[in-house]
């Protein structure tokens, strides 16, 4: 699964770099939001994506590598000084997957190429989309059988 050994996966990006705290211990790829805590040192803080409602309308921000010596894999400390990028539609990253279930047993974290996916409150990661939420942000581009711990998947930005 996933598409190399990054998030951004785009040659030439166009969207926006931003750089800020990290509030938790995420992992590159999680989708996160901004918080109401006030700048420090003329930075935000930025939790995992967690309005209350899978979903909900907010700008689709994605949580990078850390240029320290991290990885893809390499999970961030709160209040670790973070690199987020806020892609663009078109635009491929690696985004990371929750394993709803626990194991692969029909538990719906399973996607095929084209699968439009919305985004988990509270974690910040994608899911397959039930109901009619307000946004699906990525457009899976390869199959994944279901999972059976948080992963990488590859995808496309599908709105701005």
């Amino acid at each position: 699964m996933a598409s190399g050994n990054a998030i951004l996966v785009t040659g030439e990006p166009k969207g926006v770099y931003l750089d800020g705290i990290v509030s938790g211990a995420l992992k590159p790829g999680t989708c996160v939001e901004l918080t109401s805590t006030a700048a420090v040192g003329g930075r935000f803080t930025y939790q995992a994506y967690q309005p209350g409602t899978d979903g909900e309308q907010r700008p689709v921000i994605v949580l990078l590598e850390n240029l320290e010596g991290g990885t893809a894999s390499t999970a961030y400390v709160s209040g670790d000084r973070g690199r987020f990028y806020c892609p663009l539609p078109g635009e491929e990253v690696n985004v990371l997957a929750k394993n709803i279930g626990g194991t692969a047993t029909g538990s719906g974290d399973s996607f095929a190429i084209a699968d439009l996916l919305t985004l988990d409150t509270g974690t910040g990661k994608v899911i397959a989309t039930t109901g009619t939420p307000e946004m699906e942000p990525f457009q899976c581009l390869e199959t994944v059988a279901e999972i059976t711990a948080d992963a990488l998947v590859h995808c496309m930005c599908a709105r701005n």
